[in-house]
């Protein structure tokens, strides 16, 4: 009795993930690496629950995850939610950041623990960013990417000293994205008003 009541958490486990990252539109790929569950089960899911014309439409999407580097660092908005996220991979337990900001995987491989961190983590940080520039998929390339700190690292901030990830071969200004928005972005406060000078005394 206690297999079978074992069995039915894990395949509830699986089936409950499944479904969570099919709402976060990932692929299938990716849910089956999380999950175990096989491509026709994943398709029959998605079919069964989000095909329906009631309630929010959710993609299916084909094809390989992204990996291209460069879009993390594409724009410092781009490279401010990518820190975001690597801070909250770490809140979460996926990554372990060392005292010389090396990244370094928490887990073997994904299972379901894993996957249901990685929600949590894109899900907060769809709270913190509204309208949010990193789909699910490229927080999942971004998680693959600093586990292996091959192309991406944690880089230093010679103003506020702040962590904020950078390509590894790109030129580093030492400026985090937070500063570079806040540089470029002017005061609403507006220019100072000019001052008026007194008059001489004779």
């Amino acid at each position: 009795m206690r297999l079978t009541d074992d069995r039915y958490a894990n395949e509830k486990s699986q089936f409950d993930l499944a479904l969570r990252m099919i709402g976060h539109e990932a692929r299938t790929g990716t849910i089956t690496e999380c999950t175990g569950l096989s491509d026709d089960r994943i398709r029959k899911l998605y079919g069964t629950y989000f095909r329906s014309g009631t309630g929010r439409r959710v993609r299916r999407r084909r094809g390989k995850s992204p990996q291209q580097v460069q879009f993390f660092v594409k724009t410092p908005l781009n490279q401010l939610e990518a820190t975001t996220l690597v801070a909250l991979f770490a809140a979460n337990l996926l990554i372990r950041v060392d005292a010389k900001h090396r990244m370094h995987p928490c887990w073997p491989r994904p299972d379901v623990e894993y996957g249901h961190r990685l929600c949590r983590a894109y899900e907060t940080y769809q709270l913190l960013h509204p309208s949010p520039k990193l789909s699910f998929e490229w927080a999942w390339a971004l998680l693959q990417h600093v586990t292996r700190n091959e192309e991406l690292y944690l880089a230093t901030c010679a103003g506020c000293h702040a962590a904020y990830v950078q390509d590894a071969y790109a030129l580093d200004h030492a400026e985090c994205p937070a500063c570079s928005i806040a540089l470029k972005t002017p005061s609403a406060a507006g220019p100072p008003a000019p001052t008026r000078s007194k008059p001489a005394r004779v």
